[in-house]
């Protein structure tokens, strides 16, 4: 075969792959095996559900499978440390939250993993607000008539989190702090479980994650109060955020995807090029926002630059709540 005759049978190889729907790859390009997604949550979570979105589109667009391997439990240091420790060779990445990168630097002394050093950025999927939410059918009407009750009946108000050491419970404590609140912070091992006493009427209010809850809150069986953005939410005009009535009150989770350090950087380019771009797409950013998440994609650059702020920031939160590391 000469060069022309094998140029012509090239193409046609790759006109056939286009034309059943795979993607014509150089033998040996990434990637060639199902691509690993390390979750810190399990399954039906919040950031479970938007990364199995992800991960069916991206199968598709990659031309193999994106495998969801959920490692819940320790404050996310479990599901930090198995990827931190994984291969950096393309073949496995981390959906991470704001914990594992962020606020169990404030939490721990020691910790069996490196958020700075450990991983690098490859894309900034979206931000997931968290609430104050009572029953559907509490007499507490409002954020301003929640403050009012916990002051005329200091420590008989039951505000329920994840605990003081989550996430939610650092929000809960902040919002007691910053609204002069009197309310007993009634800490539960999970959201699910603090829902659930919530909704069987054994706790006032709670504070959780929206994509955890929004759709109790659709369905009639939770009302939101607020969320713990500056500003009100998209899809939740009618909702006020924290940051009218405590002003700077900003408050919110957000996921992002990362790679191990060492992870080459043409993987983690065309990683990031995807996930950005499935998720400028209105449908997908439609259906993450029916559970909660409200996306903002960005890739690593500038991914990395909020990461730093986010650090800085929460130092300053740790400092006024007196969060100390344990």
């Amino acid at each position: 075969m000469d060069r022309r005759d094998f140029l012509n049978a090239a193409m046609a190889a790759g006109g056939m792959a286009a034309l059943n729907g795979l993607p014509a790859r150089a033998q040996g390009a990434w990637p060639d095996k199902p691509v690993k997604w390390i979750l810190s949550q399990p399954p039906g979570s919040g950031p479970d559900n938007v990364a199995r979105l992800l991960g069916d589109k991206l199968t598709t667009r990659l031309g193999q499978a994106i495998v969801i391997d959920n490692k819940p439990g320790g404050q996310n240091v479990i599901g930090a440390q198995a990827a931190a420790r994984s291969a950096p060779d393309g073949y496995t990445f981390y959906f991470a939250t704001t914990a594992a990168l962020v606020t169990n630097s404030f939490l721990f002394k020691t910790m069996p993993y490196d958020p700075v050093k450990d991983f690098v950025p490859v894309a900034f999927v979206a931000t997931s607000p968290f609430a104050v939410l009572v029953r559907a059918d509490s007499p507490i009407t409002s954020m301003q008539d929640l403050i009012a009750r916990s002051k005329a009946a200091p420590g008989k108000v039951a505000l329920a989190n994840e605990g003081p050491r989550t996430f939610g419970g650092i929000i809960a404590r902040l919002i007691n702090a910053r609204a002069a609140m009197q309310a007993n912070l009634v800490a539960y091992a999970s959201v699910s479980v603090s829902i659930t006493d919530l909704l069987g009427g054994h706790s006032d209010a709670a504070v959780a994650d929206l994509a955890s809850t929004a759709q109790l809150v659709k369905q009639g069986k939770l009302r939101l109060l607020a969320v713990t953005s500056p500003k009100r939410l998209a899809g939740w005009e009618q909702t006020p955020a924290l940051g009218e009535m405590l002003p700077g009150f900003e408050m919110v989770g957000w996921f992002g995807v990362v790679a191990p350090a060492g992870t080459p950087k043409d993987v983690v380019a065309r990683m990031s090029r995807e996930v950005t771009t499935l998720l400028g797409e209105k449908e997908i950013a439609e259906r993450i926002l029916t559970v909660g998440p409200i996306v903002e994609p960005g890739g690593p650059d500038k991914f990395g630059a909020f990461l730093n702020d986010e650090r800085t920031r929460w130092g300053q939160v740790a400092k006024e709540i007196g969060l100390l590391p344990e």
